[in-house]
């Protein structure tokens, strides 16, 4: 049996399929068109069973038969799989961040999702980096490298790009611009962490977990160290996929909370 998890998310689809002796996992940009682009990734594949999560999910899974799974239910399953012992997932993605506390079987504690604005998401450092005129892979490394960071007063994205003008137009150099805009989405990811808790193991997921610099200071704001997965942007889609070969009639149990 194949059973497969698509996360549809804002920026990018994930899709995980397992069967009973491999994994595979592919990942697209989501585009204006994410129905056609699902269906491209699930093309020649004979599953299943398939779970759909993601902005895109009320969209993607009537029309390729799927069920209909919450984030934080993916992303928690996700996670367990990946790793037994998680306690705590915080998820940086491209629209949105989350932070998901887990009991010690593995059900959700506790989470808080920031979905209402780009504050403090992979979107603002995609932005920023345009703004700073840097490819967004190498963001990360140019905070790391700033011998001094400068205050970044606003996490709204528009009124956190002008405010970057303005300090490119008074001669800062970039590296703290950089580093400025790190620290203010580490400041608002601990707020988020300190109303839900934090318990080791803390898995980082999402793609901004492969930015050096942000999970640096992360682990410095928590002071717990953070495992970042092979593939910190398919967690999501492991767990659906998980949860599509452990199907059950209540799979969308907390879908009302996201």
């Amino acid at each position: 049996m194949i059973s497969a998890g698509l996360d549809v998310g804002s920026r990018t689809i994930k899709l995980v399929t397992f069967d009973a002796v491999s994994s595979s996992s592919l990942i697209t940009e989501t585009g204006a068109n994410p129905l056609r682009r699902c269906r491209e990734l699930m093309s020649g594949i004979n599953y299943e069973r398939l779970v759909v999560t993601g902005y895109g999910r009320h969209l993607v899974a009537p029309a390729l038969g799927g069920e209909i799974v919450s984030e934080i239910r993916a992303f928690a399953a996700g996670a367990r799989h990946l790793y037994p012992d998680c306690r705590t997932i915080i998820d940086i993605g491209g629209q949105d961040c989350k932070v998901i506390l887990l009991t010690a079987d593995g059900q959700v504690q506790k989470f808080e999702m920031n979905d209402r604005c780009a504050a403090g998401t992979g979107k603002f450092l995609e932005i920023m980096a345009a703004t700073l005129e840097v490819n967004i892979s190498t963001l990360g490394n140019l905070a790391l490298s700033a011998s001094k960071t400068v205050r970044i007063n606003s996490l709204c994205t528009v009124f956190a790009e002008s405010e970057v003008v303005s300090l490119i137009a008074r001669g800062e150099e970039s590296g703290a611009i950089a580093l400025g805009l790190h620290h203010a989405i580490a400041t608002r990811i601990a707020t988020m962490v300190r109303r839900v808790g934090i318990k080791e193991r803390a898995v980082f997921a999402g793609g901004a977990a492969l930015n050096p610099c942000l999970y640096r200071l992360l682990v410095d704001n928590f002071g717990v160290g953070l495992t970042v997965p092979p593939e910190p942007q398919t967690v999501g889609a492991v767990g659906a996929a998980i949860l599509a070969q452990n199907f059950r009639t209540d799979i969308d149990g907390i879908e009302n909370t996201k």
